[in-house]
């Protein structure tokens, strides 16, 4: 046990002395033969005369496409070029959403500061509802709304600008 033991806590295991030994003896490997291959025949048929070359083009080169071609290839296999495409792209995106956010901010921080100038124009009331509620409470829900349907709109416009850039 002690032996067993110290040969656990060193890291060193050694074979079991039993391995290898008591093996069941084992038959030979039966070989079968396999019967030979048929003969060809002996005649050959005559060759045929092999058929006119063609040449195969695949795109005329002075044809228009030639540069879409290449744009495509350059974004597909994602070269430098392509790459600056690319950014190019989404920062024309960027752009246009930071400057429809910037208009919203601006826009809906006027409000609470007009209030903070004006205190008449916070008295105000319409339908018996304070003007300040209505503009801070509901003009948002469409300012939002319009704001991204432009940018839907300019983004689609972005791309299509791309899409038209890459093919011509």
């Amino acid at each position: 046990m002690n032996d067993d033991y110290l040969r656990r806590v060193e890291g060193v295991r050694e074979p079991d002395p039993t391995l290898g030994k008591n093996y069941a003896p084992h038959e030979p490997a039966i070989v079968e033969r396999v019967p030979a291959a048929p003969e060809e025949e002996a005649k050959a048929e005559p060759a045929a005369k092999p058929p006119k070359r063609q040449r195969v083009v695949l795109a005329d080169p002075r044809s228009k496409n030639a540069p879409t071609l290449r744009a495509r290839v350059e974004l597909e296999e994602q070269t430098s070029w392509g790459t600056l495409l690319i950014n190019d792209l989404v920062k024309r995106q960027l752009r246009t959403g930071f400057m429809l956010a910037g208009i919203v901010l601006v826009v809906l921080g006027a409000f609470p500061l007009a209030f903070y100038l004006s205190p008449g124009f916070a008295g105000l009331r319409v339908i018996g509802v304070p003007l300040a509620w209505l503009l801070l409470g509901i003009l948002p829900f469409p300012l939002l709304l319009v704001t991204g349907l432009v940018y839907n709109r300019l983004a689609e416009r972005h791309e299509r600008d791309f899409v038209d850039m890459i093919e011509s």
